[in-house]
């Protein structure tokens, strides 16, 4: 083989790591950080990922859940149900916010429909913060102090190594 066919094969080479390197940082990524820059949790994203947020409500002091999935372009996510057991503030209920239902003793509304960038919490006391994905569960109120801010994002592989 002569030198420049070597040469050839040695930058083809190059180039498709280059390529499998970008993809791969360039992948998206759910992340969840505590404390602002605490790493909780990376892990795999797709548009089938369900995410679950679920708390003691700070004024009723009854179970509120959150459903959520990505949005389509794994940029954010779609909020698309909410289940509670006691009417109050800041739980949905009208007609504009979905599709309201009884289930049994509590309270459901789907086709929500709300879109976030991302989720910012704060873990309280007595709130029992909890995030599940995909039946991972994350008890964030065991992990984290009350009053601690709690980062819910997806990004780029390479931006979970900066952070």
């Amino acid at each position: 083989m002569n030198s420049k066919k070597i040469a050839s094969c040695i930058l083809i080479l190059v180039i498709l790591v280059i390529l499998a390197a970008g993809w791969w940082l360039s992948e998206p990524r759910l992340c969840i950080y505590g404390n602002e820059r605490q790493k909780i949790v990376t892990m795999e994203v797709t548009p089938a990922t369900k995410l679950e947020i679920s708390f003691i409500h700070s004024v009723q002091k009854t179970l509120v859940e959150e459903f959520l999935t990505p949005d389509e372009e794994l940029k954010g996510f779609v909020l698309n149900s909410t289940r509670y057991h006691s009417f109050g503030v800041g739980l949905p209920f009208m007609a504009s916010d979905g599709a309201f239902r009884q289930e049994g003793n509590a309270f459901v509304m789907d086709d929500m429909n709300r879109h976030f960038r991302e989720l910012n919490l704060r873990t309280g006391v007595g709130t029992k913060l909890t995030v599940t994905v995909n039946e991972q569960k994350f008890e964030l109120y065991e992990m984290l102090e009350p009053g601690q801010k709690v980062d819910i994002v997806i990004v780029p592989r390479y931006k979970t190594l900066l952070r």
